[in-house]
Order: structure tokens, then C-alpha cells, then sequence
């Protein structure tokens, strides 16, 4: 994952590898895909073409042979852009990898990936947290920090130093002017999050929930008792469009769908509360 978000213009914002399967929020950056070289980086995955390959070269080539290499790199640069793309990649070395050690052929994945349009801030932070408290969920791991093969682990040891994880999208703090490329939350208060949310998500401890509720959650309107509700249930309760209700249908509209399913839980647990 890490060698693949280098080489598409997709950034890996969390991750959770399990025995059996893995979960990955990507952030698909249009704006570096326009400044990408992507005959080089193409290169790193495919065979390159013999007129590529002379380019890279910087041999001499004529005016109709450097317009089929643009038409051709146009195509290539949308699909550094493709989260299907990407998943091809990934889940194509697992699998040859998986065969060779095995000493056999065949598909290794059960089924094509799901995939989930994450439409605005609080489904962003309800996915995250969702994919990097897989482990604890699981009880395989007890606290974020033990959660082995999992984004937060990595935020988590960076930020002992003092740092961010160079390989994952940063935190840069909320909205504003300016903002620079990052997820629109605060480093702390979303690790604080997540070592909180991650303390109440056995549905089998009935106690009262504490009063140091992480402030990212005030900001995003979203109430604790349905920010624990999403930590358990994300992924079954929602489908391809995932956001407040306001934002599902503005994404209907644009993909001129009258209904999508989910909208209700949508509307219900991540659309604006009271604070």
C-alpha cells in the first residue's frame, strides 16, 4: 500500500490489514495528478512501450509519435487516479504472492472490493476510526497503540516523536483559508479519539460514559452514543454514499439517482446534532 500511494495520485489517509481481509480509506488528490510524470511512474508497475521507453531516454522523437504518447498518458493518468486501478495492483501482487508460496494458480480473493463514497467530514472520521479500531474490535488487539499492521499504530508511534507518519495523509487541523493537503482534523484530538472510542466499544460494559468527551466530536455535531453506534456498526449500516443526509442527495443529484440506500441512517446518526 505504501509503495502503490507513491506511485498513484492517491493518498492513504487509514488502514487495517486482518488475518483474512484489509480496509483502506484513500484520498484520491486530482490537483498532483495534473503535475504527475506519468510515464515514469507507470513504469514502476507496467511494461513500459518501446516509444516510452525512448522518451524516458530523452532519444528523439517525432511530432506524431509525441501525440500518441499524450493521448496514451492521458489515459494512464486517470488511471493513476482510480481506486480500481489501485486495487488491482494491490490485491494482483497479494495474490501471485500467496500462489508462489502456496505452489498453486487461481483466484486468492473471494470477490470484487466494496467501495464507499465518503462525502463529508463526519463520514470521514467515523470510517477512519471505524477501519483503524478493526483490531480491537476483533480483540486481537487492546489498545490502538497494540494494533499491529494498522494506520493508527504508525500515527501513533510517529507522534511519540514529535511527528507525522510520512507514508500516511497528515492531520492538518480544521477548515480553513489556505488549508494546506491533509485530513481536516487535529493529530491529538483525533488519536484522543480513537483511544476513547476504542475504551467503549464492548456492548457487553453497561457503564456510564465518560464525561471527557473528545472535542472532535462537539465540532462534528456527532452525539457519543451514535459515534459508538457507527465504531460498531459502520460498515454494515451503510452503503456506496456515506455523509449527512444534506450530502447524500447532493451526490444523488450529480449522479442523477433519485434514491440510495442508507439515507435514513444517513440522515439519523450523521447529520448535524446540537452540540
Amino acid at each position: 500500500m505504501y509503495n502503490l500511494s507513491e506511485i498513484f495520485a492517491l493518498d492513504l489517509a487509514a488502514y487495517a490489514v486482518m488475518s483474512n481481509h484489509y480496509h483502506v480509506v484513500l484520498y484520491i488528490d486530482k490537483k498532483s495528478a495534473d503535475k504527475l510524470e506519468v510515464i515514469d511512474r507507470r513504469q514502476k508497475i507496467f511494461t513500459t512501450s518501446n516509444l516510452a521507453k525512448r522518451y524516458l531516454n530523452g532519444d528523439t522523437i517525432d511530432p506524431c509519435e509525441l501525440k500518441a504518447l499524450e493521448d496514451v498518458a492521458s489515459i494512464w493518468r486517470e488511471r493513476l487516479m482510480d481506486i480500481s486501478w489501485f486495487m488491482r495492483c494491490l490485491n494482483e501482487a497479494i495474490a501471485r504472492q500467496a500462489n508462489a508460496e502456496d505452489k498453486c494458480t487461481g483466484r486468492f480473493w473471494e470477490g470484487r472490493f466494496k467501495s464507499q463514497a465518503l462525502l463529508d467530514e463526519r463520514a470521514l472520521a467515523a470510517c477512519m476510526a471505524y477501519v483503524d479500531l478493526n483490531p480491537i474490535r476483533a480483540n486481537i488487539a487492546k489498545t490502538p497503540e497494540d494494533s499491529d499492521h494498522t494506520s493508527i499504530q504508525q500515527r501513533i508511534r510517529a507522534a511519540i516523536s514529535g511527528e507525522q507518519h510520512k507514508s500516511l495523509l497528515p492531520l492538518v487541523g480544521d477548515e480553513r483559508q489556505n488549508m494546506p493537503k491533509g485530513l481536516p482534523f487535529q493529530l491529538d484530538h483525533y488519536l484522543e479519539l480513537v483511544d476513547w472510542s476504542g475504551r467503549h466499544l464492548d456492548p457487553r460494559k453497561r457503564g456510564a460514559i465518560a464525561e471527557n468527551i473528545p472535542p472532535i466530536l462537539e465540532r462534528l455535531g456527532i452525539s457519543s452514543e451514535h459515534w459508538l453506534y457507527l465504531n460498531r456498526n459502520f460498515e454494515s449500516r451503510f452503503k456506496a454514499l456515506i455523509g449527512s443526509a444534506e450530502a447524500v442527495r447532493s451526490a444523488c443529484n450529480q449522479l442523477n439517482k433519485r434514491w440510495v440506500h442508507g439515507i435514513n441512517d444517513c440522515r439519523r446518526y450523521l447529520s448535524a446534532t446540537p452540540c
